[in-house]
């Protein structure tokens, strides 16, 4: 294992609800959930000040309005949450080569692959000036961890929450990690801790006493030899470099069971062509068709049916899915569907695809109209949803606060703007339409600074400091 603490790990703060706050100037320091709004919701990431009431990632809507019934409720907005992760992460790989993203909002990178930095300082310095490039250019803040590996570097960002830097010192590792419980430990699930709970082991300094052979025992070879090293604060899994996707697929859950097998078979073609749509985007093609569907007792089939070639056809995948759906019993009803493309190539053979060709010769525009008209009638295209960028004629941008009763209420305000008036207008109001969100930065090309920030005097353990875990 490396000695330097060179390996950095970059969480943004509460991502989707910061985006939501910094773009709505009414909702900064409040509390702000961003998820499913239906019956089956759940929550995706709550702000701080969510969290003070108990709100959390994952937990179903209904409770989270329960603990904390005066937050404001959003759907998410993820075209603009991808469009900010590409701008931090394009500053991620000014630092290395070797940058690996978890998820919209966190990635690891390897600084000394990068030649950014070597030592301990030249680390502190690098996440000191990632930090205020992040908030340069997209006005957010993230918590930064830096360690000689990911999981420590993981660990460090956990402990600087939120906007701040924590750098493990080489050599204070063991001491740190020991009174840590072992959930801390990357692999150790609610299973595994249940277990290992149950063996009188709850903490990681208790999992490196109970040693390798034991661990073994209780949870195999694998798994037990993994545990032990890194209780041992031992990690040697090196940071990869963006993989490419291996399938692209869409999903969608609904408030309430499907049972009319027309309405699921025209879900399904739905989907199917947004499956294309993100496999286009993407420049790629794929040989396999695969379908998913959640029934009303919450069991879950997959099928899946291998093309002779890869296409980006939608003709192709439509019929594919409509194929696989055949053999799936929906009676009872479902809850959720889902189809997907793997096998993924960068060319397509469209030429192997002559059972496309009838289905392609009926889409008449008239019968193409007809099922746009079936898949989206007109009272769905006028709803409006909670936190939905629009545009009104005379008041200009804003959000919808919520809807109801054929009436819809939006807040007038955008990112640079002071907290905006709120208006109500009937639902099919001509002037008021659906529009794209608003940059958080104004300048996009601002420059963003190139000579390293200076060092903090003291980090106090509040927003916005820096410092180093020692035990």
């Amino acid at each position: 294992m490396r000695n330097a603490p060179t390996i950095l790990h970059l969480d943004m703060d509460a991502f989707y609800a910061s985006v939501e706050q910094a773009s709505k100037p009414s909702l900064r320091g409040k509390a702000v959930v961003v998820g499913g709004l239906g019956p089956r919701g759940v929550v995706a990431t709550a702000s701080y000040e969510a969290r003070a009431f108990g709100v959390h990632s994952a937990m179903p809507m209904a409770q989270a309005r329960r603990l904390a019934p005066n937050a404001a409720y959003l759907v998410p907005r993820f075209g603009l949450y991808r469009q900010i992760s590409e701008q931090v992460m394009a500053l991620l790989r000014e630092l290395s080569p070797l940058v690996e993203p978890l998820s919209l909002d966190e990635a690891f990178v390897d600084l000394e692959a990068g030649g950014t930095a070597w030592d301990e300082e030249s680390a502190r310095l690098a996440g000191i000036k990632l930090r205020a490039d992040i908030r340069a250019v997209t006005g957010l803040t993230g918590s930064v961890g830096l360690a000689a590996s990911k999981m420590l570097a993981k660990i460090a960002s956990e402990q600087a929450k939120p906007d701040g830097l924590v750098v493990i010192e080489p050599g204070s590792e063991r001491a740190l990690l020991g009174p840590m419980p072992v959930r801390t430990l990357p692999g150790v699930g609610p299973a595994t801790g249940d277990h290992l709970r149950r063996a009188g082991i709850t903490t990681v300094e208790e999992l490196a006493e109970a040693g390798e052979d034991e661990l073994v025992r209780l949870l195999g070879k694998a798994h037990g030899q993994a545990l032990y090293a890194m209780a041992l604060a031992h990690d040697e899994r090196p940071v990869v470099a963006e993989r490419e996707a291996k399938s692209v697929s869409v999903e969608d859950t609904y408030d309430v069971d499907i049972h009319d097998r027309l309405r699921i078979g025209l879900e399904v073609r739905r989907l199917a062509d947004r499956c294309v749509g993100r496999l286009r985007g993407a420049g790629l093609s794929g040989r396999t068709i695969v379908l998913k569907v959640r029934r009303y007792d919450f069991s879950t089939l997959t099928r899946s049916e291998t093309l002779r070639g890869p296409t980006d056809d939608p003709a192709v995948v439509r019929e594919a899915a409509a194929r696989l759906l055949d053999s799936v019993d929906t009676t009872g009803g479902v809850r959720l569907l889902g189809v997907g493309v793997s096998g993924l190539a960068d060319y397509t053979q469209e030429d192997l695809f002559a059972q496309a060709m009838p289905a392609r010769a009926e889409e008449t525009p008239e019968e193409t109209g007809a099922e746009v008209t079936a898949e989206r009638p007109e009272p769905e295209e006028r709803s409006w949803r909670a936190g939905q960028d629009v545009r009104h004629a005379e008041y200009g941008h804003g959000w919808v606060q919520g809807s109801g009763l054929g009436r819809v209420t939006v807040r007038f305000e955008t990112p640079q703007s002071p907290p905006g008036r709120v208006r109500t207008f009937s639902v099919d109001d001509p002037a008021l339409e659906s529009a794209d969100p608003l940059p958080l930065v104004p300048d996009l090309a601002l420059q963003v600074s190139s000579e390293p920030a200076s060092l903090p005097k003291s980090w106090s353990g509040t927003e916005g400091g820096e410092t180093t875990s020692r035990p």
